[in-house]
């Protein structure tokens, strides 16, 4: 009439502590309710401050490292970082000093992926590129400049991320002085010059999507700009004659069919 989980899995397993409620059975240990939010770190943290329980200073969870180094110093040095959800067990990191915080926020973050990531100096850019090309299930994340180099065909490559529209430095002299020569002489600089520029840039980074006839995949701009902006239409133009849509749903749909024939 009752159901001991031990200290496995099944102890912090929700849906088992549902279903033995649901069928009459006692189950030893926490109800689902409060294993539920126990199994959420921000949850949790919540409900031991409603409690009265003390509990060290944090940030609010954030997907943004740029959002979390902000906030740091306002706890103070040394801080713990941990992934809100996932992790491998692999628990929390301490980091000592602000210059190491972007690493651990990094690692942190791979530790919650079911899949291996590789970021732009992690090793030789050679060295990352052929791990990428051998294992379909590899993400390689880098800055503009890993768009020249890589050639992937096929289907280790199926997904292109870009993250903004890589317009130029807005203090870059040379392409500022281009500019204003191109407005002097009744131009407009900021087509002419900076929106050019990103278009080339667009068109060679898709490029990496597409290195055969055979290539299929999904180059996702993430920027909004590039579909609500006045200039957007004329970047989306010096791209390949892909099929277009903002619906994520059937971005995700036509990534798991390509997952399935890979």
């Amino acid at each position: 009439d009752a159901v001991y989980p031990g200290y496995g899995f099944l102890a912090e397993n929700v849906a088992f502590a549902q279903r033995c409620k649901d069928e009459g059975l006692v189950f030893i240990g926490p109800p689902p309710d409060v294993l539920a939010k126990a199994g959420d770190k921000v949850a949790a943290l919540q409900a031991a401050r409603d409690a009265g329980i003390p509990v060290l200073a944090s940030t609010q969870p954030s997907k943004d490292p740029a959002e979390l180094v902000a906030w740091a110093p306002g706890i103070g040095f040394p801080i713990f970082v941990k992934a809100v959800a996932g992790g491998g067990g692999r628990g929390m990191r301490r980091v000592e000093t602000p210059a190491n915080l972007p690493e651990a926020l990094a690692a942190a973050m791979r530790d919650r992926l079911d899949f291996p990531v590789l970021a732009q100096g992690d090793d030789q850019l050679p060295t990352l590129v052929r791990a990428f090309a051998e294992d379909p299930a590899t993400c390689l994340f880098g800055t503009l400049s890993l768009w020249q180099g890589v050639d992937v065909p096929g289907s280790s490559c199926q997904l292109v991320l870009i993250d903004r529209i890589p317009f130029p430095r807005p203090d870059d002299p040379v392409r500022s002085a281009r500019s204003e020569a191109v407005e002097a002489a009744g131009g407009n600089g900021f087509m002419q010059v900076s929106a050019t520029h990103a278009a080339l840039l667009l068109a060679q980074g898709a490029g990496r999507l597409i290195r055969g006839t055979a290539d299929r995949g999904v180059v996702a701009v993430l920027d909004p700009r590039l579909a609500t902006a006045r200039y957007g239409e004329f970047l989306a133009r010096s791209l390949p004659d892909f099929w277009r849509t903002t619906d994520r749903s059937i971005v995700v749909a036509a990534l798991e069919r390509l997952a399935a024939l890979a």
